[in-house]
């Protein structure tokens, strides 16, 4: 079965992502055709880069990329769910995300952004740092904004719209997960 990670990219307390990840996986969850993971960056302790080798070389010294990589190449695709801070995405999802190289080849990506204005400049830097990775990134997004999605920028409150924008974004990734597989040599 196709399996989709929903990764919550920003570690900092208080965080909105936590709240909009668990909607994520609660609508994604209910389709049947697919298997959905919450993965939090949280969980896997990653310091600021310490590899001796670039992860194009696929020499991983450190057991936290080990444990990390194991994790993402366990995926067919994802979807990252980033904060926008200064017109980007979070320090620790861009962290995490070059640690590895191989483990994000040929899967899908989606996204799902919030902040002031939707999280959009955020989601237009993954877009590039997905194309170096080898990664095909899906049309459709979900953008929240603080303003309208939250109450107090704090207490996530989607739109009822926002529903049908995650989900097209599910189907999008989805589709182009399955579609990549025969280049994962699945």
């Amino acid at each position: 079965m196709t399996r989709i990670g929903i990764i919550i990219g920003s570690t900092r307390p208080g965080r909105n992502g936590a709240a909009v990840a668990q909607w994520v996986y609660e609508i994604a969850k209910q389709r049947t055709d697919v298997e959905f993971e919450l993965v939090d960056l949280l969980d896997y302790k990653l310091p600021h880069l310490d590899e001796v080798y670039p992860p194009s070389m696929d020499q991983y010294q450190q057991p936290h990329t080990l444990e990390w990589a194991n994790k993402i190449a366990s995926f067919d695709g994802f979807v990252i769910v980033t904060p926008e801070y200064n017109h980007s995405t979070s320090g620790a999802l861009k962290n995490a995300i070059d640690f590895l190289y191989k483990e994000w080849n040929n899967k899908a990506v989606g996204f799902v952004s919030y902040g002031s204005v939707g999280g959009a400049r955020a989601v237009e830097h993954l877009r590039l740092i997905a194309g170096e990775l080898q990664m095909a990134d899906v049309r459709s997004q979900v953008a929240l904004s603080l303003f309208t999605d939250f109450e107090n920028f704090s207490t996530f409150k989607p739109n009822d719209f926002q529903r049908d924008a995650l989900n097209t974004t599910l189907d999008q990734v989805v589709a182009w997960s399955q579609a990549l597989a025969p280049l994962r040599g699945k």
